[in-house]
């Protein structure tokens, strides 16, 4: 090994330790989340709605796309209401009229005592009603028949989005059931299922005692944890993070030297689909955006005739995974070969198997959800059927995509065996290897959140996608694929990178697979969700500091390094977007995702603006710059050299990134703050409603966006597209090799320090393309 064995034990250790306390996790979460009623009652017996009914609501709330347009217990879209709070503010204002007319003595008392009362009993299955909930619920399956019908073409919907009365009564159904849920108090306690969520005076739902406690915590292992990561770094930072004393002098291969294998080449078909669906991911994501300013017109135009806003949404939370993985699939094809320094036979027809699926998945999907929303008969089922928000694909794509992704891994595996087998289990061609295996592995696990699973099981599988494998194990390939680009840049030796990826396997993983239960405070689950989301993912914020700290170290690293270096160094853009990734990082996922994590802020926050911007600055911040990041690497190779315009990336990364800060700081971030605000002042339900997002201070803000817009679109899309298109243009110019050299992009032209110069075979072996 080329590290000590203690990197690799401190892995272990906390990745048994996380996952041990998550099985616990898991067991409570089956056994004691809010309870799914056999049926429903009046206190006369009469039956009002049963199980399937509240199940089949949720499958249409999924398959119509509703959970791209509006929410459910606080997850889901940000145009259309939480519906889950809606229900519960519409029925309360509707049982306390009646006891009003009534001549109740105190009616507002007792309306509160009668939400608050639990009168589901476990032993039969059976939730009773009072005749005034009752009386609220026949109401409300009128409004909604309305909602959705007649009024839903001026609410960012088709026109007459759903008509049988079977599927609105189920799903009132289902809104009924988790505003029941939201309101009455668990047994024992004095809370209710969701933890007093929404914030709503009329059934006394309030912050509870854990939430304060738990977000004082959070504060403290915040504090406390940077200020032990920043005595640790103190005493040991000669041990740990990049070190210029160990860099030796070097000239690195100039890109018209450098023969690439037919599976490299193959990518320039990757990274022109991606740049393609990067361009279609932001347009629609601006469609969306625009219904936010002007629900009913598109500048004169009825857009939501034939592209409704959940549609819009769906497409661009969609593409917007889409895009990124495929770049991380090209982006392990493409450094295999240079990682094991050969090419096996047909490992391009393999990469083109692979596009092949990747278009299937992508197109087939998209086309499956536009009819799944547009609710056309016979598109329903595993081959048509939306499922959960981001995990938005039917069930067949959802299964193709993990397929696909497996066949990736084996692809890598082809490339790469001959060095596995020349290697400890704990050196870089291994944890390459361990963290794309990882990767499908842990996208599977969203398959156990089903269209009829229970809400709450649903949302726990959920998001172990949306958080554990995007924001721990993407995040651990993040790590290996930029210290592996690198150490075959010689800016770093391979014992340097390696201990740097360990560490941060070990950073990320301490606080990021337990974090995964900060989306689950509201969800149902019991409260043990929100002690060990809110104590766990406050550590995840640390990680990323310890990173932007380092980045500074290793920008000077790589500007001494070049300029030793006797020939230009070829990525300097690459890096440049490697360097936005860290502070993206650090400002989208760690101060925006901790502002939105504290338990007491979550409880007015959660699906507002607030979560928007979190998302918006982690996922294009981090994962779209990394994706850039591999583009500009695989096209410095892919695109010869005297045409190569340096002009160009250099105003795609400007633009993306000028484009990203404006659009978070100069409208995501001050509209969540306004949201949060009014949440906290006038109600949860009033800063969800379609009156106050349509407002016009908001809406002067949603238009503020438009020149961010414009900016990324047109100055950092439009680019990289174009040099998409000359990298596969270009894909068969220069030498085609079936073998290189081994982690080298550069020779040794002296050292510094104590450095010894780095192995690797010698110039690769090169086979003349014979077609023109």
């Amino acid at each position: 090994m080329v590290v000590g064995k203690g990197w690799v034990q401190g892995v272990v250790l906390v990745m048994l330790l996380g996952f041990t306390i998550m099985g616990a996790v898991t067991w409570a979460t089956y056994t004691d989340s809010m309870p799914l009623p056999q049926k429903v009652t009046t206190t006369q017996g009469k039956q009002l709605f049963t199980k399937s009914d509240i199940t089949a609501g949720q499958v249409i709330f999924q398959n119509r796309g509703l959970m791209e347009y509006g929410a459910i217990v606080g997850h889901g879209g940000y145009l259309g209401p939480d519906f889950t709070a809606d229900y519960l503010r519409r029925a309360t204002d509707h049982t306390l009229q009646q006891r009003r007319e009534a001549g109740a003595h105190d009616p507002t008392e007792a309306n509160k005592t009668d939400w608050r009362t639990n009168r589901y009993d476990e032993k039969t299955g059976v939730l009773v009603l009072s005749a005034e909930q009752a009386s609220a619920y026949q109401y409300l399956v009128g409004y909604y028949a309305d909602y959705f019908g007649k009024n839903s073409h001026n609410l960012g919907l088709l026109a007459d989005n759903i008509k049988d009365p079977v599927q609105i009564k189920q799903l009132t159904s289902f809104f009924a059931w988790t505003a029941w849920a939201s309101a009455a108090e668990r047994p024992g306690k004095n809370y209710s299922y969701t933890n007093n969520w929404p914030s709503e005076s009329r059934v006394g739902n309030t912050p509870t005692a854990d939430m304060v406690l738990w977000s004082a915590l959070s504060l403290i292992v915040l504090i406390g944890g940077t200020g032990i990561m920043f005595a640790v770094y103190g005493r040991w930072s000669r041990t740990i993070g990049w070190h210029a004393s160990e860099v030796p002098s070097l000239s690195f291969i100039r890109p018209r030297e450098v023969g690439l294998t037919r599976s490299q080449r193959m990518c320039s078909w990757f990274f022109l689909v991606i740049a393609a669906l990067f361009l279609v991911q932001t347009i629609v994501g601006a469609a969306a955006e625009h219904y936010r300013s002007d629900l009913t017109s598109f500048f004169g135009f009825d857009l939501a005739s034939w592209f409704p806003y959940n549609l819009a949404r769906t497409w661009h939370v969609q593409l917007s995974l889409f895009w990124t993985a495929a770049a991380f699939l090209a982006g392990g094809i493409f450094l295999a070969p240079f990682i094991s320094g050969r090419e096996p036979k047909n490992q391009g027809r393999w990469t083109g198997v692979l596009l092949a699926a990747v278009a299937i998945v992508v197109f087939g999907s998209l086309g499956a959800e536009m009819l799944s929303i547009y609710g056309v008969s016979w598109a329903h089922g595993p081959l048509f059927g939306q499922q959960w928000e981001y995990l938005d694909l039917p069930r067949l794509y959802q299964t193709l995509l993990t397929v696909g992704m497996f066949l990736w891994v084996f692809i890598i595996w082809r490339s790469i065996r001959g060095r596995l087998k020349s290697e400890s289990r704990g050196n870089m061609p291994w944890v390459f290897f361990f963290s794309a295996l990882s990767i499908p592995m842990f996208y599977a696990v969203g398959q156990l959140a089903t269209s009829g699973s229970h809400l709450s099981v649903a949302e726990f599988w959920r998001f172990w996608v949306v958080h554990l494998w995007v924001e721990d194990f993407l995040e651990l390939f993040t790590t290996v694929l930029v210290a592996y680009i690198f150490v075959m840049l010689g800016v770093v030796r391979e014992k340097v990178a390696l201990g740097i990826i360990y560490m941060d396997v070990i950073l990320y993983s301490a606080g990021g697979v337990l974090g995964t239960m900060h989306h689950l405070y509201f969800s149902g689950t019991p409260s043990s969700s929100m002690a060990v989301g809110a104590f766990f993912s406050a550590a995840e914020v640390i990680p990323l500091t310890f990173l932007t700290v380092e980045a500074w170290a290793f920008m000077q690293l790589g500007a001494r390094q070049e300029s030793q270096s006797r020939t230009p160094f070829p990525h300097r853009w690459c890096v440049m977007f490697l360097v936005a990734v860290g502070f993206w990082n650090f400002v989208g996922a760690g101060v925006f995702g901790f502002i939105i994590n504290l338990p007491i802020v979550s409880y007015y926050e959660i699906g507002t603006a607030l979560t928007a911007n979190h998302a918006h600055g982690a996922m294009m911040g981090v994962y779209g710059m990394l994706a850039l990041a591999l583009g500009m690497f695989a096209l410095r190779y892919l695109i010869p050299e005297e045409r190569w315009n340096d002009g160009l990336a250099k105003i795609s990364f400007w633009s993306t990134n000028i484009g990203l800060i404006w659009m978070v700081f100069v409208t995501l971030l001050p509209l969540g703050l306004l949201q949060l605000y009014h949440a906290v002042g006038a109600g949860y339900y009033e800063a969800r409603s379609l009156n106050y997002i349509t407002s016009h201070r908001n809406s002067v803000l949603e238009w503020m966006r438009m020149p961010g817009d414009i900016v990324f679109i047109v100055g950092g899309v439009l680019p990289f597209l174009w040099m998409a298109f000359q990298g596969w243009r270009f894909r068969n110019h220069g030498r085609i090799v079936d073998e290189l050299a081994v982690e080298s992009l550069f020779t040794v032209s002296g050292t510094t320090g104590d450095a010894a110069a780095p192995t690797g075979e010698e110039q690769a072996v090169a086979t003349e393309d014979p077609r023109p």
